[in-house]
């Protein structure tokens, strides 16, 4: 099969358009013939390399895949070939007590497809029954590997996590990434009132068309400042954090007394500092989450099926032009998901 690897980590040169065996599934397993897979900032970093975590040489990034069955195990009865379908991007162990109520990614053996495990910048992924969601023909298959990891996660931390009310106002950054974009949708969807940030007046006008009441312009603003201005001096209720370094410090500043941030990413770097007073004084709560579980992704996508809840997507690229797709993440010039059609 045709895909995209890389034999070592570094700079986006590492990326390989070439040929590579066909994986081969055990009895549990199912084949997918992908037909989209959606890039994410985690294959970004995965590319890179964490240090101290080890990933399966050669690589194949890709952690949201939509596509057709190829091929079922012989043990595998509820699924058939051509079934339209989309892989579950967390593998669990399915019996320990985290993965039985529903906290999955705190299981000792959970791994991302596309980040421990082989993903789907190729013609053909494979993974464990368990994993293998039906999908219907409401949306196309660009549209619903737009959904997986970026719902997934916005939900967990806005609705499992800060359990976000009506009437609350929320903060969240970046409305042009695929997780400001679901963010954005599920805080409106609660009932909440939506503060976000972005860059440029293109990027301002879809935010304000997905449901959001103000848009900063952080490039131009003390986001931390009109936040504090337009709630009257009280701060938001609830931030989503994804950035990291950049913008810790300034999120405490303007974050509303017993307000909540969940945290999920580290796009602009890991390291911060925090005044401990503030957090005890100010009673505010961090949650650290990491994705979340396929029941809530479940959820997420019934919502998805029923319109309440839409992928947004901003650009398709050939399999062959990973590279692009991922220069174009890099320089922040999309509003929603990166498409790879393969």
């Amino acid at each position: 099969m045709k895909a995209v690897v890389f034999q070592e980590h570094g700079d986006i040169d590492k990326l390989a358009y070439s040929e590579t065996n066909d994986p081969g599934i055990s009895p549990y397993e199912v084949l997918v013939k992908v037909k989209a897979c959606a890039l994410n900032h985690l294959d970004i970093w995965v590319r890179q390399g964490f240090p101290g975590i080890e990933i399966p040489m050669p690589h194949i990034l890709g952690s949201d895949i939509a596509g057709e069955i190829a091929e079922v195990g012989t043990a595998v009865k509820k699924f058939r070939a051509g079934d339209r379908v989309v892989i579950a991007p967390g593998v669990r162990c399915r019996k320990c007590v985290y993965c039985t109520s529903n906290r999955d990614s705190m299981c000792e053996k959970f791994k991302i497809i596309g980040f421990q495990v082989q993903g789907g910048y190729a013609e053909l992924a494979k993974a464990h029954v368990d994993n293998i969601i039906p999908v219907s023909e409401k949306l196309s298959f660009e549209e619903w590997a737009a959904v997986p990891l970026v719902f997934l996660t916005t939900w967990h931390m806005l609705i499992s996590q800060a359990k976000i009310k009506p009437g609350e106002c929320v903060l969240v950054h970046a409305a042009g990434s695929g997780l400001g974009s679901a963010a954005i949708q599920i805080a409106r969807l609660a009932g909440a009132r939506v503060i976000t940030t972005a860059r440029g007046t293109e990027k301002m006008e879809k935010a304000k068309q997905l449901g959001a009441e103000e848009v900063i312009d952080y490039s131009k603003e003390d986001y931390a400042e009109k936040v504090r201005f337009l709630t009257h001096n009280k701060g938001a209720d609830v931030i989503f954090e994804h950035i990291g370094t950049d913008t810790w410090e300034k999120n405490l500043q303007c974050l509303a007394k017993g307000g909540r941030m969940p945290v999920c990413g580290i796009t602009s770097g890991l390291a911060t500092t925090i005044d401990i007073r503030s957090l005890f004084m100010r009673q505010h709560v961090i949650y650290g989450c990491y994705m979340g579980s396929k029941n809530e992704l479940l959820d997420v996508l019934n919502l998805v099926e029923y319109g309440k809840l839409k992928p947004v997507i901003d650009s398709v690229f050939p399999l062959q032009e990973a590279r692009e797709a991922q220069q174009r993440m890099l320089n922040r010039d999309n509003f929603g998901k990166i498409i790879l059609k393969i």
